[in-house]
């Protein structure tokens, strides 16, 4: 009886082995920022990085998630399938550097209200576009 309770007690929960999944997916992502800024990266892997950093960490889904099921299996399938791209193109001793560096230096963002503005006021000015747009089309 005492086994049992003691594997119960060291048997991970799904919340903790997800906290765990998160944990380890910002390490990979703060890897991929440094990695970035390493002179030696090929341009492709570059690219590949900049796509999956700005689709990540964008507030703008591909398909979003309202749309029942598909928006969350987007994410679910697209986020990793980046990442998994984007570590495929660095150079092995490249990214084994940069993911030291995540784990030692963890990435800290500055909170930045003008940053934000200018981002709200781009999106504001996108979507006037679109319903400038749409309405131009209807309209006539």
């Amino acid at each position: 009886m005492a086994e049992q309770q003691a594997d119960r007690n060291e048997t991970p929960t799904p919340r903790i082995r997800l906290s765990e999944r998160a944990r380890a997916l910002k390490t990979e992502l703060t890897a991929l920022w440094y990695a970035s800024q390493d002179p030696r990266l090929p341009f492709r892997a570059k690219a590949a990085i900049a796509l999956t950093l700005a689709y990540t960490l964008s507030p703008i889904d591909l398909i979003p998630d309202f749309i029942p099921v598909l928006g969350y299996l987007a994410d679910l399938i697209l986020v990793p399938a980046l990442i998994a791209l984007s570590i495929h193109l660095i150079p092995a001793p490249l990214f084994a550097d940069a993911r030291a560096r995540a784990k030692d230096e963890p990435l800290r963002l500055p909170k930045n209200p003008l940053t934000a503005a200018v981002f709200i006021a781009f999106l504001a000015a996108l979507l006037g576009l679109c319903v400038f747009s749409l309405y131009k089309k209807f309209a006539a």
